[in-house]
């Protein structure tokens, strides 16, 4: 029990049985509740600003997607640092520090929801803070994949990204519940407009307790830490972690590249949001994402590459994979399944609480979004419908393509996400120009629960993929590098929802997903299935 390994040799069937399985399980069952706490940490705010509407906290819809944006954001980047880390600091060591530091966000959420005036600024830090746990999944994949033989990639990835996942859903569920309660202390508020839980709608005037959203989360973080350094294992082959340095030191270094993250980041923000009151300096610039994303990418792989010593040597080792034509392809194909679950999970709640919470209704000529609907659906009560599906499918989706192959399966599920986006775009557009929003509401909650079941299929079926493309020691790099661009969908797609909704054209968003999905078709037939593809249905 935690202590490091060598000569780790699962592909030999003698080993994987007698000795190897037990212990990979025992890490995996150890990663799954770690990785569940870092997502729901991470994508927390998409439930929290709900309810900051419903408390009437002194915010802009527009600012409170942004809390959202920056979240993803800055966990999308940080998982570019921790792509790299197992090899650099061992699985253990880097599991436990990543799980710990989540104490850090969600103890300052806790704090700064008790005060209604609690300026914007502080909610953007703790947003950006509560990337780490976003940063989490590179690491916690890379670590999964050393530990499991090829022919169960598939399943075992599935089960830590699945399960790990239902982190989203957990989040969705327990947040609400507990805000109904006095569980930590502190002063209640009442509801200005009504909210829910997964049983039912909470009346306006009922005490919500709103900070217990952050402090939750301390309950199974102050344990899972001690079970990370004692249940798991560093792996000290030469494939995957030959060079650990002491505890300590892997801390410090752990921590410093996550800083470079965080900078990069930051610079990206500072960018790309508009200058708002309240809130953190930026530029005012508002330059395009679309042109900041790939400087914020090439600025965090950039100043990692500088680190001097044994950890820049590391690095450069591992940078191999960007010369293989395959990263970049999975990289694209990725981005799809993961990629849209996780920012379609980020703004499904706060998505339906605008086009459906409101009437949008003509005044004087000009069409208006602001006057409550009375008979709209809760958010709360519905939100973590689509997550969970994905999250829990997605174990399923591994096992499917282990029998048929990752890279047909992933084609048909393409082909279906293609039609469910453009049919939620359809009811979306009726829904935001209707008086009675609700009237639209079944048909579309039914057409994006589809769509999320894709992205979790999809999802297995890719880790499928990387596994049968790379060798064991550029599988995990290259699971963690393309599960960070992919995170990049927990900041694009919160981001372009809330300027579409701001135009008045939330349908548009979903247009141009279906159209990035038709272009992941064509990439996967190309290099997978296609006669004399690279390599043949992995």
């Amino acid at each position: 029990m935690g202590q490091d390994l060598r000569n780790w040799d699962v592909e030999n069937e003698q080993f994987w049985a007698t000795t190897g399985k037990k212990i990979a399980n025992r890490n995996l069952w150890i990663s799954i509740p770690a990785l569940l706490c870092g997502f729901a940490v991470w994508l927390y705010w998409g439930i929290i600003t709900v309810q900051m509407i419903n408390l009437g906290y002194p915010f802009e819809k527009s600012q409170l997607f942004t809390l959202s944006a920056i979240a993803g954001l800055t966990g999308a980047t940080l998982r570019i640092p921790s792509t790299f880390f197992i090899r650099i600091a061992g699985g253990r060591n880097t599991i436990f520090w990543t799980t710990s530091l989540l104490m850090l966000p969600a103890a300052g959420t806790g704090l700064a929801l008790q005060n209604a005036d609690t300026p914007l600024w502080v909610f953007q830090i703790l947003a950006f803070l509560s990337g780490i746990g976003g940063g989490n999944f590179a690491s916690s994949m890379s670590n999964i994949s050393f530990f499991f033989p090829k022919k169960v990639q598939g399943y075992a990835l599935g089960m830590n990204a699945g399960l790990g996942n239902f982190g989203v859903t957990t989040m969705q569920i327990v947040i609400p519940a507990v805000m109904t309660v006095a569980m930590f202390g502190g002063p209640g508020r009442e509801l200005i407009n009504a909210s829910g839980t997964l049983i039912g709608k909470i009346p306006a005037g009922t005490l919500t307790y709103i900070h217990n959203a952050g402090y939750v989360w301390l309950v199974p973080l102050i344990p899972l830490a001690f079970f990370t350094w004692f249940g798991m294992n560093n792996i000290r082959d030469e494939h995957v972690s030959p060079d650990i340095p002491n505890p300590i030191g892997a801390f410090a270094v752990l921590t410093g590249m996550l800083l470079i993250g965080f900078v990069a980041a930051y610079v990206g923000m500072w960018l790309m949001l508009p200058t708002v009151e309240g809130g953190l300096a930026t530029s005012g610039w508002g330059i395009s994402k679309w042109i900041v994303l790939p400087i914020v990418i090439a600025l965090t792989v950039g100043m990692l590459k500088m680190i001097p010593g044994q950890v820049g040597q590391n690095l450069t080792r591992q940078y191999r994979i960007f010369g293989n034509k395959h990263t970049w392809a999975m990289t694209i194909i990725y981005t799809m399944t993961f990629g849209s679950f996780i920012g379609y999970a980020a703004t499904f709640a706060l998505a339906i609480k605008v086009v459906f919470g409101f009437q949008h209704i003509m005044v004087d000529g000009v069409m208006t979004h602001n006057t409550p609907n009375p008979d709209g659906p809760s958010a709360l009560m519905y939100a973590w419908m689509g997550p969970f599906i994905g999250a829990l499918i997605r174990p399923v989706g591994g096992t499917i393509a282990d029998k048929l192959g990752g890279a047909r399966v992933t084609q048909w599920i393409s082909v279906i996400m293609v039609a469910s986006a453009l049919g939620v775009a359809y009811f979306l557009k009726q829904a935001y120009a209707s008086a009675t929003p609700q009237d639209y509401f079944l048909p579309f909650m039914l057409l994006f629960l589809i769509l999320f079941t894709a992205t979790g299929i999809g999802n297995g079926s890719t880790f499928r993929t990387i596994a049968a493309v790379f060798d064991k020691e550029q599988a995990g790099p290259v699971l963690g590098w393309t599960s960070a661009v992919a995170a990049y969908g927990a900041f694009i797609i919160p981001k372009v929802f809330g300027e579409q909704i701001k135009a008045t054209t939330p349908e548009y968003a979903l247009y141009g997903f279906a159209i990035f999905y038709a272009v992941c078709i064509a990439i996967n037939w190309w290099f997978y299935l296609r006669p004399n593809a690279y390599v043949k249905n992995p």
